[in-house]
């Protein structure tokens, strides 16, 4: 018999990978979203007993498809369900298919119909994200729920009501029109571009990275750049992503501490995600000039190309970040320009422009704002107040590997207030 151990990390390894596309496929079949996910998760603890006696197959994703489409045909037979169920969502002639698992363009279709579905705008954007984070990421209720800062049963209600809203306006689950797909994308591309920097900086646990959400929210950008290939706006999401990502193996060390820009080896920087991100960079920057998501790629693109911090070109940063704020006014751009302009003009001025951010709502629990300030004031050997904001971020920030990076920073100062 297969160790329990091995299966367990088998099942949560196709749980990271293929829990989309299960569900995706089995929605195909149910024509209602809880459904189809109570027969998903049916199919991922019927894994545990069923790989542990017969070994874990050779298509894990296959199997978990199979398995919760079948249930959900077995529930679809029952009358009752078949009245209640079947016509809460409109399937725009998409066949429940065969008895056989779909091939892979079928399963791709079926997850941007996912994608599209969460991401209506006839959906509030956080109702958007954190359907998108539960359906199409997997995440648990709980886990989304520390993603937005809310109570579980808050966002447990607010889940819920999303659905029910696709339900009651008979939201089709369907790719838009080439006619709709302008309108529509630009809701998916943001709620894409979440997901990925939830992962990235994971807000919450003891993990810096949530490998799952990055490389699904890099999945999700391919399929939209193979669905859209024209799309400027897609391009420079994926050029984005890649170039962001390319840092992932270099952000802790080998004891698990974050490992800040300045001191990581670029030379372990990933060359082939650095390629293909400069490439899509390029793209869009020649079809059509600068976008958001270009602009982001292409502040990150500055860096991958400096050969050592000290390289950094930071009056490219900051000009870059002066068109960012005007293609997407934001306080967290205004902190990132704030950022780049301390370290091209020094401390004093980074404290400068920094200052009316300290006033600024979306900002009052943004552990970065307080940690940045603890930072210049480090710089100019003001101790107190830089230990005053390093326990400010300290107190505002919920990742462990963050917390413990502030923490000795926090020590670092109050060493020379002995």
């Amino acid at each position: 018999m297969t160790q329990y151990a091995d299966v367990a990390e088998a099942v949560a390894h196709a749980h990271r990978h293929e829990w989309a596309r299960v569900l995706a496929a089995t929605v195909r079949v149910a024509r209602d979203l809880d459904l189809a996910e109570e027969c998903t998760q049916d199919a991922y603890t019927k894994a545990l007993s069923h790989w542990a006696a017969n070994g874990v197959p050779d298509r894990p994703g296959a199997w978990l498809t199979t398995v919760a489409r079948n249930r959900a045909r077995d529930l679809l037979r029952r009358e009752s369900v078949l009245r209640s169920a079947l016509p809460l969502l409109v399937m725009d002639d998409v066949a429940a298919g065969p008895e056989d698992v779909p091939d892979p363009q079928e399963v791709a279709d079926d997850l941007l119909r996912l994608i599209f579905t969460c991401c209506h705008p006839a959906l509030s954007r956080d109702a958007q994200v954190a359907l998108t984070l539960r359906l199409v990421c997997g995440l648990s209720t709980t886990e989304v729920a520390r993603a937005f800062l809310v109570q579980d049963a808050a966002m447990a209600a607010r889940i819920t009501r999303a659905k029910k809203k696709i339900s009651a306006a008979r939201i089709p689950y369907r790719v838009p029109d080439r006619a709709e797909l302008p309108a529509r994308v630009d809701a998916v591309l943001e709620v894409v571009h979440l997901v990925f920097t939830t992962g990235h900086a994971a807000p919450f646990g003891s993990q810096l990275v949530r490998r799952d959400l990055v490389d699904g929210a890099i999945r999700l950008a391919r399929n939209l750049r193979q669905l859209l290939p024209g799309s400027s706006d897609v391009a420079g999401l994926l050029a984005l992503l890649l170039l962001t990502d390319s840092r992932r193996d270099t952000r802790l060390s080998d004891s698990g501490e974050l490992v800040l820009l300045a001191e990581q080896d670029r030379t372990r920087w990933d060359a082939g995600l650095i390629e293909e991100g400069a490439a899509l960079l390029t793209e869009v920057l020649r079809s059509a000039g600068a976008t958001r998501y270009s602009v982001q790629a292409a502040i990150v693109a500055v860096h991958t190309e400096a050969a050592t911090w000290e390289d950094t070109d930071w009056v490219e940063v900051a000009g870059l970040y002066d068109v960012l704020r005007r293609l997407w006014p934001s306080p967290v751009v205004e902190l990132n320009r704030a950022v780049a302009i301390g370290y091209r003009d020094g401390p004093e001025a980074g404290l400068e422009a920094l200052s009316p951010l300290q006033d600024e709502p979306a900002l009052s629990t943004y552990g970065y704002l307080s940690a940045a300030r603890a930072d210049f004031l480090s710089r100019l050997g003001r101790w107190a107040d830089a230990a005053t904001s390093y326990e400010e971020a300290l107190a505002m920030t919920g990742n462990e590997v963050e917390r413990a990076f502030l923490a000795r920073r926090l020590e670092e100062v109050l060493g020379h207030l002995d």
